[in-house]
This record gives structure tokens, sequence and C-alpha cells, in this order.
């Protein structure tokens, strides 16, 4: 398999263009490895629900960073896993490293895939991202004053995505990482209220966490955004399964791998405020 000392393979970063994807390439380039981002914006067309952009984006690859979306634990998610890793194998790929989430029941299927696959599978198992506060899912909510969400005071041991995609960088470019699933957690345990005040006292902006049930967060997902009750009912099951304390510890295994410390919720909140995130209008 390709190593940091051939860099002749083209890897295939899926969701290439998102929070982490786009580090996970940004780390690949810089390592010198030809990069193909998998989006549907992408020169080369990838859509994880059209099978026909499936091969072509399949050309040429030898390993491939495999992120699901809309979420790893989409019932979905498994088959789709299954039939694009079988493709990938089919058409010489080699290594597969698969972004699923710490403690998600749901993901299994998908895990699953991967192993059986037939590649060099590594299955990165991560916690909530730290950027999902001003790329992602909370952003707007930060803004508007209000994260309301149903996680209680359930700690939550964030980890950053600069630092998963450090780790995703070395297991598709590097040997010693085959067959392994990496349980990923940042350095401390904090709840979603302590990250919000964090960014509240760094930021200036007034901005509070509203645990809500998650009936409330459904019937606002609902009203708000207009998603259909199947899916936020899939979505309510997750957070379920996440939010119930289970993801409440720590793991070094960041550490070790990274050979250094995670980044801390608190400097990744200082860097975002620093690089303009959150600027009051």
């Amino acid at each position: 398999m390709t190593t940091t000392n051939n860099v002749t393979d083209t890897i295939l970063v899926t969701a290439g263009t998102g929070k982490v994807g786009r580090r996970v390439a940004d780390r690949l380039a810089a390592k010198g490895f030809p990069v193909r981002i998998g989006s549907r914006s992408a020169k080369t067309p990838f859509d994880w629900e059209d099978r026909s952009t499936w091969a072509p984006v399949l050309e040429g690859v030898r390993a491939a960073f495999l992120m699901y979306t809309p979420d790893i634990g989409d019932p979905r998610a498994g088959d789709t896993i299954r039939a694009f890793s079988e493709l990938a194998v089919a058409n010489g790929v080699q290594r597969l490293v698969l972004l699923s989430a710490r403690g998600e029941d749901q993901a299994a299927p998908a895990e699953q895939a991967v192993r059986d696959s037939g590649a060099e599978w590594t299955v990165l198992q991560a916690a909530w991202f730290n950027q999902n506060f001003d790329e992602g899912v909370f952003t707007d909510m930060v803004f508007g004053g209000a994260v309301a969400f149903p996680a209680g005071q359930v700690p939550e041991p964030f980890i950053d995505s600069g630092d998963l995609a450090d780790i995703a960088a070395a297991a598709l470019s590097e040997d010693g990482h085959a067959g392994q699933n990496y349980e990923l957690t940042g350095p401390r345990l904090l709840t979603f209220g302590d990250a919000v005040d964090t960014i509240a006292k760094e930021s200036g902006r007034d901005v509070q966490y509203i645990p809500v049930t998650a009936e409330q967060f459904g019937a606002v997902l609902k009203s708000e955004f207009g998603m259909p009750a199947e899916e936020v009912a899939g979505m309510l099951d997750i957070f379920a399964t996440l939010l119930d304390g289970r993801n409440a510890t720590l793991t070094d295994t960041a550490r070790r791998l990274l050979g250094r410390d995670p980044i801390d919720f608190a400097d990744y909140v200082r860097d975002a405020v620093a690089a303009g995130a959150w600027k009051q209008v």
C-alpha cells in the first residue's frame, strides 16, 4: 500500500468540502499526495445517493476517506457504504478509512461494511466536533442567542476537526493503522452548557444553552426546517443514543496518535474568535 514514501496514488476524500473532509484533503496535499475531492460540486461529481457517480470518482484511487452524509447512523448508510466499499476494492482501492461516531449503535452496519470490504480498513469513532459550533449544526443557534438542544447536562469530550484530520490523513497515507478501531475524544469533558458559556465569554456574544426535550427539538425540526417526520424520528433516536452518558469518558487514543495533547475546546474557541467566527454584525 502507498505510504508517505510514494506519493503517486490518488486519495479520495468524500465530503471533501466539509469541516472535516477539507482539512483531511489539505493535510494530504501538504504531504504531497494527489487528492480527489468527493462532492456534488467537484470536477468529477460524487453523490452517495447517485451510484452512477461512484465509478468515475474511484478511477486511479488507492485509498479513500469515507464520510457518509447526512449521518453515519442513517438507515441507508450500511447498505450504501457496503456497496461503495465493494466497488472501491473491485476498482483497485486498497485502503479505506471510515469516519464514524463514538457510541453510535446505529453506525454499526456501516462500520462492519468497511471491515468486510477486503481492503485495509481503519474506523475513526469520533466524539462531537468542536467546529459544530462555528461551521455546523449549532452555528445559527449561536448567532440567534440560544443553543437549544436535548443534551441535558451530560458531559461530552468534544474533539477538534483539525485533530481528526491529522489522524485520518495519517491512516490514509501511512502504514500501521490497518484493522484499527480508534475511539477518539478531546482532552477533557464539558457539558454543552460549558461549551456555550465558553463561546459567550470569548466572543462577547449574548448566547446561552437551553436544554430541551427530544420532543421539543423534534417539533422545531419539523416546523422551522420542514424535516419529514421519519427523518426527525431517526435523528432523535441517534441523539438519544449519543447523549445518554455513554460517551462521558476520555480516551488517550488521540493523544497517542497525534504525539501531543488534542486541542482543547477553549483553545478552539479562542482561535475561532481570532479568525472572525461569531463576529458581531
